[in-house]
């Protein structure tokens, strides 16, 4: 599968409308307030249903190539699993909340006060315990990764949330509790990975069936590549288009944010990559292995900051930058990927 996948002209400039997207985004925010406040009611537990219609339109296309048999072989071997635990919840939590305290109660200290500072750092916190779920399976396929190990680890990363996110959130925040947003995460990961599996399973079953196998790889999977693309673009316009008010108004705030996010994103990911490289992995499986860790949850991390802070908070403030510098980073990534993978062996030549 990984051979099918050659970037034309679009993929090529992908960054360049990234950019583009962005920009328009926060303009409509700016321009049009009145759409983003209509856009942001459209919700359900938290989980916006604009962004789950294109995050929809983003995975399907991605899980209708996915070759299930190759699923269940990827199940049979778990070193990338137990290496995406690992650094998802031995390694990450502790990391975001060394730098949450070390920026917000340090070197941020002087520009916002101590009240403030709290918030952020808890936001941020909760960022680091809600490792990314469906997102991965994107950055998966634009690395060209296994999507058949790809699928495995996200959803045993999903089913490890419900476990470990509340303990670990209510050690590193230092409360009695933190709520579980079942309701969030069962919605998120039915939306974002329940539905196109199912939908890409019985759909690529039927369209082998009655076209067969040589015209769904030459001629269908290779144009919805287009799709998952376009859609990656228009959730981007939806996302800034939400927080264009935000971001004009405190930008520095937003800057002095996505700073330390930042740096965990690249030091989660090059830990992952770098002990991915140690094991032996091939680059089909160290690239998603090392993007789970480096994306975030940012729907559970909303929810419960909402809940814990209120939806005017710096902590639920934290949370939403962590939505925005979500697409423009992990591209980033998956173009180091790219370019890195003659660092691993190769299992099928992509």
């Amino acid at each position: 599968m990984a051979e099918k996948r050659e970037f034309g002209f679009f993929e090529k400039y992908l960054t360049v409308w990234v950019i583009l997207c962005i920009i328009i985004g926060i303009a409509l925010g700016k321009l049009f307030p009145e759409l983003s406040t209509t856009l942001g009611k459209l919700q359900y537990a938290h989980v916006s249903i604009p962004v789950a219609i294109c995050l929809f339109f983003m995975i399907y296309p991605i899980m209708v190539q996915i070759d299930f048999k190759k699923v269940i072989e990827a199940g049979k071997t778990p070193k990338p699993v137990a290496l995406t635990l690992f650094v998802n919840w031995a390694i990450k939590p502790f990391t975001m909340a060394l730098f949450a305290w070390l920026f917000m109660t340090k070197i941020w200290a002087p520009f916002i006060s101590a009240d403030m500072a709290s918030q952020y750092q808890a936001g941020m916190i909760l960022l680091g315990v809600a490792p990314c779920t469906a997102m991965v399976l994107v950055w998966g396929y634009l690395s060209r990764g296994n999507m058949g190990h790809t699928l495995v680890m996200t959803a045993i990363n999903s089913l490890t949330m419900l476990f470990l996110y509340a303990p670990l959130g209510a050690f590193l925040l230092g409360v009695a509790r933190i709520p579980v947003p079942w309701e969030t995460i069962a919605f998120s990961v039915g939306v974002y990975i329940g539905l196109p599996l199912v939908a890409g399973y019985f759909s690529r079953k039927e369209i082998i069936e009655r076209k067969g196998r040589k015209w769904f790889e030459r001629y269908f999977a290779p144009n919805l590549h287009y799709v998952s693309i376009v859609a990656l673009l228009i959730t981007l316009i939806v996302l800034f288009s939400l927080q264009g008010e935000v971001i004009v108004k405190q930008p520095l705030i937003i800057g002095m944010i996505a700073l330390p996010l930042l740096i965990q994103v690249f030091l989660i990911f090059g830990i992952g990559y770098g002990i991915s490289k140690k094991v032996g992995l091939a680059y089909e499986d160290a690239a998603p292995t090392a993007q789970i860790g480096a994306s975030n949850h940012f729907e559970v991390a909303i929810a419960v900051a909402t809940v814990l802070f209120g939806i005017d908070s710096g902590a639920a403030l934290a949370t939403v930058v962590g939505v925005l510098i979500e697409v423009p980073v992990m591209l980033t990534l998956v173009k180091i990927c790219l370019r890195t993978k003659h660092w691993f062996p190769l299992k099928g030549g992509g």
